[in-house]
């Protein structure tokens, strides 16, 4: 009989890269599992005693693994393989769910030799490898690191019986430069959001206040951010700015000299990392000029959910998160003159910021609903079904 048998307890696991985004991402998803009777294990290589605790309060256990989330040091990647498979062999899941690129290689590998019996790798986005630079360029590293992971997901994806996407665009690209057999794809749109967590706020009119929530990418947009708050607060020094996020230790990061300039003139607001809802609760509109390449940012859908109006780039991912005219404004990525434009609408016709507000929420509730995102998760690992 089939260890997804109806009759037995199911035992899912779950591999991510990091446990701080797994509990912020995967939380109301682990509720579901534990709720519909699974017995849930958690993989992070970075358990904090706090969050194994918070873990365990929602009835899921956690369990930690190495893993090295960047460079490609072959040593360190087949000790994740092993500790991985040793974990597997161990725990004997009737499903696995990983993602980020190195889980997703990694943790497909590990349970097809574990003989896990249902294997689902999310791929939410495709990342600095494979983000276009001016001109649609990659550097040398970009192109090493985009051949490297292709043929690596290409080994992945054979081990997987599905593999969820978040849009179009990286559905036709994993099956372009990875062989992703289209049988084998879910395209799922955004992982979405507890409706309910994220209210409806009134909408925020005095200041004007556009707030970027990102890690500090260069590829987020953070720079282009930056000058067109500069330009727009120049003609209108009433406007408010704030940039959310901390810095981040990947290639594309950003130094604090690269922001510095801006907080000591008054431009904007540089608090760090913190909790984001207090703030997009006094946000006027919501600005995410990112060209990484997104899955469909969950910032984006917070603030959405909120009925904050958005702006962002005419870019994969992003681009999912925005009827244009309706809801906010797409604007070429690296444009600034273009993001100065959009930024300018909302200043000179306030009316917008309540308007594309309320559409804002309408298509978060549309698109967004985390429990549609979960049903798909849940089928697609044979739980529910």
């Amino acid at each position: 009989m089939s260890r997804l048998s109806h009759s037995v307890q199911r035992r899912v696991t779950l591999i991510g890269h990091a446990a701080g985004a797994t509990l912020n991402f995967r939380g109301p998803l682990i509720a579901e599992l534990v709720g519909s009777g699974c017995e849930v294990e958690v993989m992070a290589p970075d358990w904090t005693p706090q969050q194994r605790e918070r873990l365990r309060a929602w009835g899921a256990t956690a369990v930690t693994f190495p893993l090295s989330r960047t460079g490609l040091n072959p040593l360190q990647d087949l000790r994740t393989l092993w500790a991985l498979y040793r974990q597997l062999r161990r725990s004997r899941p009737d499903a696995v769910l990983s993602y980020a690129a190195k889980t997703n290689v990694w943790g497909m590998l590990a349970a097809a030799c574990a003989g896990v019996p249902r294997r689902v790798a999310m791929v939410e986005g495709l990342g600095y490898a494979f983000t276009e630079g001016a001109e649609g360029l990659r550097d040398l590293k970009q192109r090493v690191l985009g051949w490297v992971l292709a043929g690596l997901y290409r080994w992945a994806f054979r081990a997987a019986h599905r593999v969820l996407v978040l849009n179009p665009d990286d559905a036709r690209d994993l099956r372009r430069w990875c062989g992703l057999s289209a049988d084998k794809t879910v395209l799922l749109g955004g992982i979405g959001v507890a409706l309910d967590d994220w209210p409806l706020h009134p909408p925020q009119f005095q200041p004007v206040t556009f707030t970027l929530v990102a890690r500090l990418l260069r590829e987020k947009g953070v720079l282009e951010f930056l000058a067109a708050a500069r330009q727009i607060k120049a003609e209108y020094p009433q406007t408010r700015f704030w940039l959310l996020g901390p810095l981040d230790e990947n290639p594309g990061g950003l130094k604090r000299e690269d922001i510095d300039p801006c907080v000591r003139d008054g431009i904007v607001e540089w608090p760090g990392a913190v909790d984001v809802k207090p703030w997009l609760a006094q946000t006027s509109v919501f600005v995410l000029p990112s060209y990484y390449r997104e899955g469909v940012p969950r910032s984006t859908q917070e603030a959405m959910a909120m009925g904050r109006p958005v702006i962002t780039t005419d870019a994969p991912g992003c681009r999912e998160t925005v009827v244009d005219g309706v809801n906010g404004y797409l604007v070429p990525p690296r444009d600034v003159v273009a993001l100065v434009a959009a930024m300018r609408r909302f200043v000179e016709n306030p009316h917008l910021i309540e308007t594309m507000g309320r559409e804002s929420r309408r298509l978060a509730e549309e698109r967004f609903d985390v429990r549609r995102a979960n049903a798909v998760l849940m089928r697609a690992l044979g739980v529910g079904v």
